[in-house]
């Protein structure tokens, strides 16, 4: 755990720009004193070939962390505005940016092989 899910107008960034910039979020997740295991970190982009929004330039991306429960608003705000601050940095062509994070309820299940 987290998983971050990246929601992006589609035309923002080429394939390849968006695999460095989930790389960049991974590596910068891992760093995290709150992650104590990478192997745990998943992060995915979802591109959105139709938005609408009331400006000039419609590029956005959104950014959900989804955690298991127990880490304090401090911790959760620090998580949410270092994200923030890399994909403004990363996605200058964007024009609306937002981070939100949610915890997950006891019903999350997960299975692997």
């Amino acid at each position: 755990m987290p998983h971050i899910i990246v929601e992006h107008s589609r035309y923002l960034a080429g394939d390849q720009h968006m695999r460095e910039v989930c790389l960049e979020i991974f590596d910068q997740m891992a760093a995290h004193p709150t992650f104590p295991n990478p192997a745990a970190i998943k992060v995915r982009a979802i591109d959105y070939s139709q938005n609408v929004q009331a400006l000039e330039n419609d590029h956005f991306v959104h950014a959900t962390i989804k955690l298991l429960p127990g880490r304090d608003e401090a911790t959760k705000k620090q998580l949410t505005q270092n994200l923030l601050d890399l994909l403004m940095e990363k996605l200058p062509e964007a024009a609306s940016f937002s981070v939100d994070i949610e915890d997950l309820t006891s019903a999350y299940v997960k299975a692997s092989r």
